[in-house]
């Protein structure tokens, strides 16, 4: 899951042939029936990590936007949990029933579906920007920001719109499954990766490796859990206190927001993230906060009134938000049109299908027959267990039928025509998706969200149109986003000999649980801290960049301040041209050119984030460089075991801040006094 949802993980030909390998032995292993790959123990594991992954991302949405793929960390702590539960009750005496790959695949699926919500929600974008603090940052006086265009999160609401339209993504590629997953062989990279260590686990030869990797995660959870209560008692009342506004690199730099912060799960972040998108953050925050804002800055008075407040879009603040869109916006464009051209020459294009697509090849050596007999069993359970077409498109059309009629109830300015429109051509938008996801690893959701934002709100006008876009938005993320997750596990299910029709039903149980678990989640956030400050650790900084997006598709450009448009325009092409560069330069070359989507982020949030993912790409560098393999075994458990410790103090940090029980010390950093 980045500002779009995932990370570019690398899948080489020979980890595939090593673990045909290693699981040649086990190609007459029983496999379970798709009812008992689903247990009971696995669900209550799915509830309890689904929570726990929910608060982790909706921590990340609130705070800096960027959601790292944890697909890997999700198939990690199902094999910690339930290995842990099940070795527990053996030394009780009782007989406890095997724990096997297709139950640990199950819990994966499960626990990505549920947590999945908590980003294609819109708990810290399109929901949010509804929302009165957003509405009063943007301004009462703004054009096209009207109070009328307001709706606060509430616990029913949201729980029945994620109900009414998370399901359909589900049913519209389901007829599609065979086609991505073994015909076009496309490698779903985070996918791929989660399966072969799902397969390592359960594998005689995976299995010291395994418990090694759930120590180590287990014992940097402890760690990141214990460092962040530390740090809780020394941050006082107010925003200005403790580590997390510590001036590691000087007061000036620390005006400007760079400063190390000391977030596990910033540095987490930055272990699992590649070194590109760490580096293309650093470089964004350099721009803007080193340079372009700074100089702006100077212009006051000129370019903007010097007097105005620091979150007047008329102001400074305006400069950052739609600089930081125009950045998305292309980025977002250009691997759009990118990706739809890949996708119609693939599909029409027979000639180059099997030699231009990054697929698994088989080599005609001394393991070609294992290799096609691995093969051969996968396609078998694969396919044995079907999902009939007419289920999949009776349940499109019965969920369609639903939404289209209970959307315009909740949302009045987004007419049931609008909405039937939208699930006419999103099947279309979910196969794009879907296909980009296998092909790059990266999701772009938000991307067709913001695409279905403009063309709704621009439709409907100022009458509505600011909430009917952001509605829409959130249709359009849900279907493309939880369609792409359903076929990335659909590769997992695929390598790790499970069932089609047990990924199918756990995605089904999974969201449904998402549906809950998510809103609940954000409730614990909405109601213990100040969310969408601009001052506090939880500015929610895509909510306001939403709203203004939807703004922009009803009013237009005309209240910007002097010479934004123009640099806009500027950075807009910026990113098409970056782009571009990255896909015609040799891969020697590309690999360091940097990337505008994870470049935008800190433009409009800041650079102290940057900082740490920063510092968790630099020790990533150099353990890879002192011992290269215990940086690929490890890596992978020390970023969870980081991000999961932190995500679980909010659970005592916010019950903390909702008793209204304070921290007992105010760590306080500013300039000496001169004598």
């Amino acid at each position: 899951m980045g500002t779009e949802q995932g990370a570019a993980v690398e899948i080489s030909e020979p980890l595939l042939l090593d673990s045909g390998k290693v699981r040649e032995v086990e190609l007459e292993e029983r496999i379970p029936e798709w009812r008992d790959q689903i247990t009971l123990r696995g669900l209550v594991v799915s509830a309890v990590m689904g929570s726990l992954f929910c608060i982790i991302t909706h921590k990340l949405n609130l705070t800096v936007g960027i959601i790292p793929s944890l697909n890997v960390a999700a198939g990690l702590l199902g094999f910690f949990f339930v290995k842990s539960w099940t070795g527990f009750l053996s030394t009780l005496g009782f007989s406890v029933r095997p724990f096997t790959r297709q139950e640990n695949t199950v819990i994966q699926t499960c626990v990505v579906a549920c947590y999945g919500l908590a980003f294609s929600g819109g708990f810290g974008s399109y929901l949010l920007a509804m929302d009165e603090r957003t509405y009063q940052l943007i301004g009462v006086d703004y054009p096209g920001n009207r109070a009328e265009d307001v709706l606060n999160p509430g616990l029913g609401w949201m729980i029945g719109f994620l109900f009414v339209v998370s399901f359909l993504g589900l049913f519209s590629l389901v007829p599609l499954r065979k086609v991505m997953v073994m015909d076009y062989e496309l490698t779903y990279p985070s996918g791929t990766a989660t399966a072969m260590l799902i397969n390592s686990f359960h594998t005689n030869t995976g299995a010291e490796l395994a418990g090694k990797q759930v120590s180590c995660l287990g014992k940097y959870l402890g760690i990141s859990l214990s460092w962040s209560c530390f740090k809780w008692f020394f941050s006082g009342i107010g925003d200005s206190c403790g580590f997390d506004n510590f001036p590691s690199l000087g007061l000036t730099l620390y005006k400007n927001t760079f400063y190390f912060d000391f977030s596990p799960t910033y540095v987490g972040c930055g272990l699992i993230c590649p070194h590109i998108v760490n580096c293309s953050v650093l470089l964004g925050a350099i721009i803007s906060w080193g340079f372009l804002w700074p100089f702006i800055s100077q212009h006051a008075g000129d370019w903007y009134p010097a007097d105005l407040g620091s979150n007047d879009f008329k102001g400074l603040y305006g400069y950052k938000v739609f600089i930081a869109i125009s950045l998305i916006l292309g980025d977002g464009l250009y691997n759009l049109i990118k990706i739809i051209s890949i996708t119609v020459k693939e599909m029409w294009n027979s000639s180059t299908k099997q030699n231009n697509l990054p697929i698994i090849k088989e080599v005609l050596d001394s393991e070609s027959s294992k290799l096609l007999m691995q093969r051969k069993k996968q396609d078998e359970i694969f396919l044995k267990d079907q999902i009939p077409s007419w289920v999949a498109a009776s349940g499109y059309v019965g969920l369609a039928a639903i939404s289209t009629a209970t959307i315009p109830v909740l949302f009045p300015a987004l007419k049931w025509y609008l909405v039937l429109s939208s699930y006419i051509i999103a099947p279309a938008l979910a196969f794009c998706n879907s296909y980009g996801t296998g092909l790059t690893d990266w999701s772009l959701a938000s991307t067709y969200g913001k695409i279905g934002l403009f063309i709704i709100a621009s439709v409907v006008g100022g009458n509505g149109g600011v909430v009917a876009g952001l509605v829409a938005c959130g249709v359009m993320m849900s279907i493309v986003s939880t369609a792409a997750d359903l076929m990335q596990d659909f590769k997992t299910g695929y390598l790790t000999l499970s069932s089609a029709k047990s990924m199918f039903v756990s995605q089904l149980i999974g969201t449904a649980m998402g549906c809950v678990i998510a809103p609940l989640t954000f409730w614990l956030f909405w109601t213990a801290f100040d969310i969408g400050s601009p001052d506090g650790p939880y500015k929610a900084p895509y909510a306001v960049i939403f709203r203004e997006m939807a703004i922009l598709g009803v009013e237009g450009f005309s209240e910007l301040p002097k010479h934004c448009l123009a640099i806009c325009c500027g950075f807009f092409v910026a990113a098409l041209v970056i782009n571009l560069l990255r896909d015609v330069t040799p891969a020697k070359v590309s690999q360091f050119i940097p990337i505008p989507m994870a470049m935008a982020v800190p433009f409009y949030i800041g650079a102290y984030f940057a900082i740490d993912m920063f510092v968790g790409t630099v020790i990533l560098f150099v353990w890879e460089r002192m011992n290269r393999k215990g940086a690929e075994d490890f890596a992978g458990a020390v970023a969870s075991g980081l991000i999961c410790g932190d995500g679980i103090w909010t659970i005592p940090s916010a019950s903390l801040s909702i008793f209204r029980i304070n921290p007992p010390v105010c760590m306080y950093f500013g300039p000496s006094l001169s004598r």
